[in-house]
């Protein structure tokens, strides 16, 4: 069984993200490729002790690089987007 910490891998901080958080009362996280909506909303309450209104994912691809004549990628990775029900708040972020 996966912990919470296996969920959630990192913060996202952008400044779209950091507009979010002030505006929405949305928070942007870095998963692991394999998690589903429940389980990130799951780990989200039982990290942070708050309660959880939405859940949006998506997968993000990664950029492509290159260094003189060898191209390569970024690895793909999945983000997601928490939205917190009223008056909630992570001190994560300030």
């Amino acid at each position: 069984m996966k912990t919470p910490y296996d969920v959630i891998l990192q913060p996202v901080m952008t400044e779209k993200s950091l507009v979010q958080k002030e505006q929405e009362n949305k928070y942007t996280f870095k998963v692991d490729r394999r998690s589903g909506k429940g389980e990130i909303k799951r780990a989200v309450e039982k990290m942070f002790n708050v309660k959880v209104k939405n859940v949006a994912i998506m997968n993000v691809l990664g950029k492509k690089k290159r260094v003189r004549i060898v191209q390569g990628r970024t690895p793909n990775w999945k983000k997601a987007i928490v939205t917190l029900a009223q008056g909630q708040k992570i001190d994560l972020f300030d």
